[in-house]
């Protein structure tokens, strides 16, 4: 590259941060299209609308209906956003709060009156009801003219999938009626027998049509019949200064990470900054552009990964410096240094990106966009380190800047004999890992749990209470939750107000018929309540309480444990034929688990509220413990082949731990620094997320520099010995 071309592709580079800068802060036009202002907020940040069911009829619904129903309601209003939660009030009505959206009544309409639905014969004769219908989707196929037509197509569960199979194959050339609240939604008529559990409805359907009947099917494959009671536009759970703190938390994060760059790499440093603004930019940008639900802990995972994004720029630097250091002219290195950088990046992000698919496609609600928000981040992360700074690095060359002063030269280190101690480490890592059921017992034995379970895992108790005036979300944060707080002994309160009144809604732990007394009594004479006169001529006070399940469900847990299970084996199955060394997989998994205990037992140790953001957690230090591990692994498999005879294996597994071991710190700090900053400046709920996950990349870093080479080593070394006893 000439300098004319270096000047043009820098000047185009600055324009492109510029426009990405000003999109992601003011946007274009009247709306602001594409700024951060625009992107979808969480339940938790913006509110949303809330709307209540009931189930229809006198006699109590069982619970396993009732479980199914909301399982099958999670899935569904998944359409609006991964973020929304589906819970039980009382012993017949199901919340259903999505975020993001005001207009409660086009919610409504979309959404239906969820009702009884069935398949029957043009005699009455009942095939199957809606409870066996496994989806229903509009979508388009080839007609016998080869022109595309919209139809809809269906899914059964087994038992469905057998009834339909015995009905049309006795049936072919008649009606099946698909009747849903005693209204025919369609009639189509059976061509052949369908035997395989999937058919496909086809008409004279327009897109909007086919979607619209998909939806009424799928509506009416609930357990139970449910009327709407009432709906409500509803503020935000977490207050006005969630969102404001955990901004400037990120930015603080941001700037200290690029004064750090700058000051240990000179001029890559400078790329790096560059690169990280610009890569932030693009990640806002694309948050707004793919409709993306961001919650307390999206924004918290963003700022995360403001500090695992650098870590590319690191790799990629120090093998820079490692390549001067060794000789080579200042162009050679840059071009060397990001050939070698390439496969440890690589196969880092792509185990956590098999991870982030898997998580997409077998998990529901807040985990799936946990999932989706990951990804995102992994590939404009990619982009910004791998095409970005080569750029510039490039330019910046091309410029002048071709003395090895501007990039630095590696020290050379004396290796640290890591294999040596790792008995010391491993007791390390067990007494670590022992923390968390030693503190488990201790709680259970204490009367207080062995976890500190919040009202997302355990349920609890909705306070819906109308005062005398209508209060701010601030006023209410720094007025009335500290009474609440008096009487039930938790800081763990949920508030939401209620558009166009004086009603807000209070979701802590469950509440015992005393502590509803205390309360009411509180609110009281503390705040005043608004009252009411019955139909009998009483005057009440406008306070009522009613018992709420769990937001995650046992389905939702299920989903999620399996998923992470199945993301797990996908991710050794890669190292392993990526490495062709089942013991690179082995090792890195072993690690994980270590990471994922550590950070387990510090829930257990320091009573932090097990909600949402636990989950998020652990799959933030599941991505994070294996991207650290495989960057190790990269370098031993590189030493491997460049190993001499005599050299000794212990020797190999700790140079490459040597010689790795100024990127795991770098790279620790930068994230580290991003989520202390959280810590710092953030409200409760933010500093629950923020500790642990600052212990997990402590114990993330501990276990790519101190197990995993160990690990490996311990099952090389044996595999070696007990061929040569052969």
């Amino acid at each position: 590259m000439n300098k004319s071309r270096a000047r043009l592709v820098s000047i185009l580079m600055a324009v492109l941060l510029v426009v990405v800068v000003f999109t992601a802060a003011v946007g274009f036009g009247p709306t602001g299209t594409g700024s951060a202002k625009n992107i979808k907020l969480g339940l938790d940040l913006s509110g949303g609308v809330s709307i209540t069911y009931q189930t229809v009829g006198d006699e109590a619904p069982s619970a396993e209906d009732m479980s199914d129903t909301i399982y099958k309601l999670q899935q569904r209003v998944q359409n609006y956003s991964t973020e929304a939660s589906v819970y039980q009030e009382g012993s017949n009505r199901i919340n259903i709060e999505i975020p993001g959206v005001t207009d409660a009544n086009a919610i409504l309409q979309e959404l239906g009156k969820p009702g009884s639905l069935t398949f029957q014969l043009a005699d009455g004769t009942v095939v199957l009801d809606g409870t066996h219908v496994a989806s229903a989707q509009g979508g388009t196929q080839k007609d016998n003219m080869n022109n595309a037509e919209h139809v809809v197509t269906l899914s059964f569960d087994a038992e469905g999938a057998k009834a339909f199979a015995d009905a049309t194959s006795n049936h072919v050339g008649e009606q099946i009626y698909i009747i849903y609240d005693d209204a025919v939604l369609s009639a189509p008529v059976v061509r052949e027998a369908i035997t395989d559990g999937n058919c496909v409805i086809s008409g004279s359907f327009t897109a909007e049509s086919a979607a619209n009947l998909a939806s009424s099917i799928r509506i009416g494959s609930l357990s139970l019949e449910l009327e709407e009671i009432r709906s409500n536009v509803v503020g935000a759970q977490l207050g006005e200064t969630a969102l404001s703190t955990s901004l400037i938390a990120g930015l603080i994060g941001l700037l200290i990470v690029m004064i750090f760059m700058i000051w240990v790499y000179k001029v890559p440093g400078i790329i790096a900054a560059f690169s990280l603004i610009m890569y932030t930019g693009l990640e806002l940008v694309a948050l707004n552009a793919f409709d993306m639900t961001l919650t307390l802990a999206g924004i918290a995972g963003v700022i995360l990964s403001i500090g695992m994004a650098v870590d590319a720029n690191v790799i990629i630097y120090a093998r820079i410096r490692e390549e001067i250091a060794a000789d080579k002219p200042v162009k050679a290195a840059i071009d060397t240094g990001f050939k070698k950088a390439l496969s440890a990046i690589i196969d880092g992000n792509v185990t956590t990106l098999i991870a982030a698919a898997v998580l997409n496609f077998m998990a529901t609600g807040s985990v799936k966009g946990f999932a989706q928000t990951l990804a995102l981040g992994i590939v404009i992360s990619m982009f910004t380190a791998l095409v970005i700074s080569r750029i510039l690095v490039n330019c910046a060359y091309a410029l002048g800047m071709k003395d090895e002063k501007y990039f630095g030269r590696a020290k050379e280190r004396k290796t640290i004999d890591f294999i040596g101690r790792r008995k010391l480490f491993f007791i390390i890592a067990i007494c670590c890992i022992l923390v968390g059921p030693v503190s488990m017992m201790a709680n259970k034995a204490a009367g207080k749990g062995a976890l500190n379970l919040s009202m997302e895992f355990r349920g609890g108790t909705s306070t819906d209470v109308t005062f005398d005036q209508q209060y701010t979300m601030a006023e209410i944060d720094s007025q009335i939750k500290p009474v609440i707080q008096d009487i039930i002994g938790s800081g763990d309160i949920q508030a939401q107000t209620v558009s166009g009144g004086n009603e807000v809604i209070f979701k802590t732990r469950v509440l015992t018929v005393d502590e509803r007394e205390a309360l009411s009594e509180a609110l009281e004479e503390k705040i005043g309540i608004a009252e009411y006169t019955t139909e009998s001529g009483a005057t009440e006070r406008s306070i009522s309480f009613e018992t709420i399940s769990s937001t995650i469900s046992n389905e939702m847990r299920r989903d999620a444990v399996i998923a992470v299970i199945v993301a797990v084996i996908c991710m050794l199955i890669y190292i392993w034929f990526r490495f062709s060394d089942i013991r690179f997989a082995s090792s890195a998994v072993l690690a994980l688990v270590h990471d994922v205990l550590i950070v387990f037992a510090c829930y257990a140790l320091v009573r932090i509220s097990i909600g949402n953001t636990f989950i998020a957690c652990m799959l933030t230090i599941v991505g994070y413990s294996i991207n650290a591990t495989i960057v190790i692994f990269d370098r031993i498999r590189e030493n491997l082949k460049l190993r001499e005879k005599k050299e000794t294996l212990e020797n190999v597994v700790n140079k490459s731990i040597t010689q790795t071991l100024t990127r795991s710190i770098y790279t620790s700090f930068t994230t580290f620094v991003t989520i202390a900053a959280l810590y710092v400046l953030g409200v409760a709920s933010i500093k629950d997320f923020a500790m642990p996950l600052m212990v997990g990349i402590v114990a993330g870093g501990f276990s790519s520099v101190c197990l995993t080479g160990c690990l490996w080593y311990i099952m090389r070394k044996g595999a070696e010995n007990k061929a040569a006893k052969k």
